[in-house]
C-alpha cells in the first residue's frame, strides 16, 4: 500500500502526507510538497521552495509559506540545513528554529539530515529526485530528516542518523519508525560506472550480511541496463540500509511514486535536464504557536 496519499484543498498547495503516522500522533506532521499549487513562474511553475534554482526569492518563500499555512504550522518554525550531498547530522534546538527559512545565508550550515526532540519545530529538506528519509521514534518523541542522493546513500547517511539519535535522545533502532518518500525509481535512474563503483561495495557488503532479503517486496537494487551503466533503485538500497542501521524492516514505509516518472506532479532535475525547482520533505512534533 502506498504510505504517501495526496491531498489538495481549495486554494492550497498539492501535499503528499503519511497518514498512518499522523493518524497515531496528531500533534505530528510528515509529508512531501508536490509541484503543484504555488505562485512561481516556468520554468519553476509552481510550487518551487529552492531557494538555489534562479527562481525569485520572494515567490520561494512565499511557496514555503503557504506549505506551512496549510499544515495549520507558524512559518517561523521552518528550520532548514545547507545542503551538500554529505551525511552530516545536526541537532537541531529551540536557539536554530527558523533557520533558513527566508534565506540561504540563514540555514544550519553543511548538514543533510536533521534531527529533533523539541516540540513546534518544522525540519524541512529539499528534493528535485533525491531520496526523503524519515525517522520518528513515538517512545523517546524525536523526529529526523535526512537528505539521500547517491552520495548521500552511499555515505550511509541513514546509518549516522539512527547513530546520532541513539546517541543524542537513547533512541533504540527497533523502537525507530522510517519512511522513504516519493523520488527518481529505478525505472529512471540510470547510471555510469563513476556511480556504480561506489555503489557495488556497499550493496556487496549488505548482502553479505544478508540485509537484502529482509522485508524485500523483489524490488532490484542494480538493473544492468546498457555496457557500462546500470539502473539503480536507491530506495531500496536506502531500505537496506536502514535495516542495517537496526530498524525493523516492518517499521519501514517505502513509496512507489517516481519523481522522474511523474512530472506533472514532481520536480526532477533529471527528466528536466536541471531547469526546474524543488520540492520540501518535512517533519515536525506539535503545532508552537498557533497562527494569527
Amino acid at each position: 500500500m502506498e504510505p504517501f496519499e495526496s491531498t489538495t484543498a481549495a486554494k492550497s498547495p498539492s501535499l503528499f502526507l503519511l497518514p498512518s503516522w499522523t493518524k497515531a500522533d496528531d500533534r505530528l506532521t510528515a509529508g512531501f510538497s508536490s509541484r503543484l499549487g504555488g505562485i512561481s513562474a516556468s520554468p519553476w511553475n509552481e510550487l518551487n521552495v529552492g531557494l538555489h534554482v534562479g527562481d525569485s526569492a520572494e515567490d520561494v518563500v512565499r511557496n514555503r509559506d503557504l506549505i506551512a499555512e496549510a499544515l495549520g504550522w507558524p512559518f517561523e518554525a521552518w528550520t532548514c540545513a545547507e545542503q551538500v550531498h554529505g551525511s552530516r547530522v545536526h541537532r537541531v534546538t529551540a536557539e536554530d528554529r527558523g533557520r533558513g527559512r527566508e534565506s540561504r545565508e540563514s540555514a544550519i550550515g553543511d548538514a543533510d539530515a536533521l534531527m529533533t526532540n523539541e516540540q513546534g519545530i518544522l525540519l524541512a529538506s529539499f528534493y528535485a529526485d533525491c531520496v526523503p528519509l524519515y525517522f520518528w521514534d513515538p517512545r523517546r518523541e524525536a523526529v529526523a530528516l535526512a537528505h539521500a542522493g547517491w552520495k548521500g546513500t552511499v555515505a550511509e547517511i541513514a546509518v549516522r542518523t539512527v547513530e546520532a539519535m541513539v546517541e543524542a535522545y537513547e533512541s533504540q533502532p527497533a523502537d525507530i519508525l522510517a519512511a522513504i518518500g516519493p523520488s527518481i525509481g529505478g525505472c529512471c535512474y540510470e547510471v555510469d560506472e563513476n556511480v556504480l563503483r561506489h555503489v557495488r561495495p556497499l550493496l556487496e557488503e549488505l548482502s553479505a550480511h544478508g540485509i537484502a532479503e529482509a522485508g524485500s517486496e523483489e524490488r532490484v537494487a542494480v538493473n544492468p541496463s546498457s555496457p557500462g551503466k546500470a539502473r539503480i533503485d536507491l530506495k531500496e538500497i536506502n531500505r537496506q540500509i536502514m535495516i542495517k542501521a537496526g530498524i525493523l524492516p516492518t517499521h519501514i514505509e517505502i513509496t512507489q511514486w517516481c519523481t522522474g516518472c511523474r512530472t506533472d506532479l514532481f520536480f526532477s532535475h533529471r527528466t528536466e535536464q536541471g531547469r526546474t525547482g524543488r520540492m520540501a520533505s518535512w517533519i515536525g512534533l506539535g503545532r508552537g504557536a498557533a497562527r494569527a
